[in-house]
């Protein structure tokens, strides 16, 4: 999509919300010059935050761009849900005063609109704070038929999404690396959507996870955003900073004289960008040692689970839905993925889709909040 095409998509969407409040708000102007000017300044800022974010040479303007344009998209999204519903219930009540005697709806119309502009005020601004605190830790145990005694307790600390770009930095991703570590993990697992944007801009803020501990270390799988991102120089990078990145393949951990096998594979439509990298959970199983206690799938996506329960893995860990990030748009994520977030059973297998510890776009997380996954194997 073109800039001008843009810029007139977004003019056009937020006239619409001028015509239907501003209207209402006549009687205190000065909050019809407020709403106005936020108005213009979010239909400016979000297709600029997207569109002119390159060709800004100062990396301090890029990140105000970024800033003001993303906080404006995720205040639009609640303003321009909430006035459609108004929209809708205003008509259903005009036409029930067509039928009804004495039913007046002229006076809802007013206290309609201040309500959309404070709950979408409120859902931006509580979703901001949502977004932008650390990640806390949220505890899982999964229960595994025949888990040897050597395996049982074994704890996989599980980040995802973290989506380091314009808004999110070193500061944020080395508060998640030291809370990660507070666990002391057996294993770290990165399940993709690690950066939205090159080595070249983001290596420095990326950097502190090298810092991860835990007993066998840190391994990582491949997300869309990585291949949008130049997923060959990121491999190179991440590698750089001790991850294991598996793309297709897998390791043999000796825990406690027990084996776990853990399995990596790429972004479910990896192959579109490299025809070698096709997401394949066969192929990474194959060759381990099949008396192995434990198979431990890493794939971003949770539609992987068909092929993983089919392979014969008994844990799958994911990411990429964010559990919808923020009302609505939560709602429709089952519409693409499977299992949206939480612990889910398909046959044989778990599958645990993490909510995300990042955000993507938007600093928002409203009914969806973020996480750091501490999740423990337990015989059963």
């Amino acid at each position: 999509m073109g800039k001008t095409t843009l810029l007139m998509l977004s003019a056009g969407l937020h006239l619409y919300l001028g015509l239907r409040l501003l209207p209402a708000l006549m009687d205190w102007p000065w909050m019809a010059m407020l709403l106005l000017l936020l108005l213009l300044t979010s239909a400016v800022s979000m297709p600029m935050a997207l569109l002119g974010r390159r060709r800004v040479r100062s990396s301090r303007a890029r990140i105000i761009l970024a800033w003001t344009g993303m906080l404006s998209m995720g205040w639009f999204s609640s303003m321009f849900v909430l006035a459609m519903l108004r929209d809708a219930l205003l008509l259903l009540l005009w036409m029930l005063a067509t039928a009804v005697t004495g039913l007046h709806v002229d006076g809802l119309v007013a206290p309609s609109a201040w309500a959309v502009i404070a709950l979408a005020s409120f859902a931006t601004a509580w979703g901001a704070w949502n977004a932008r605190r650390t990640a806390p830790v949220v505890d899982v145990d999964v229960p595994i038929v025949g888990l040897p005694d050597a395996l049982h307790g074994f704890t996989i600390a599980q980040i995802t999404d973290l989506h380091v770009g314009t808004t999110i930095r070193a500061a944020y991703v080395g508060a998640v690396v030291d809370r990660v570590n507070r666990i002391g993990a057996d294993m770290v697992a990165v399940t993709g959507d690690l950066v939205d944007g090159s080595v070249a801009e983001l290596a420095a803020q990326v950097a502190p996870l090298s810092r991860l501990t835990s007993r066998h270390g840190t391994f990582f799988v491949t997300g869309n955003h990585e291949y949008y991102s130049g997923a060959a120089a990121w491999i190179v990078e991440l590698r750089r900073l001790n991850m294991r990145v598996l793309l297709n393949e897998h390791v043999v951990l000796n825990h406690n004289g027990s084996e776990l096998v853990v399995t990596g594979v790429t972004d479910h439509g990896a192959h579109h960008f490299d025809a070698a990298q096709r997401s394949d959970a066969h192929a990474a199983l194959a060759g381990s040692p099949s008396a192995a206690a434990m198979r431990l799938l890493l794939a971003h996506q949770p539609r992987a689970a068909e092929q993983a329960a089919a392979a014969g893995f008994q844990l799958q860990l994911s990411g990429h839905t964010h559990g919808g990030q923020f009302w609505p748009w939560n709602l429709f994520v089952r519409l693409q993925q499977p299992f949206t977030a939480g612990l889910h059973r398909l046959h044989d297998l778990w599958i645990y889709t993490s909510r995300g510890t990042g955000y993507w776009g938007p600093p928002k997380r409203f009914g969806a909040p973020s996480e750091i996954t501490r999740l423990r194997l337990v015989r059963t």
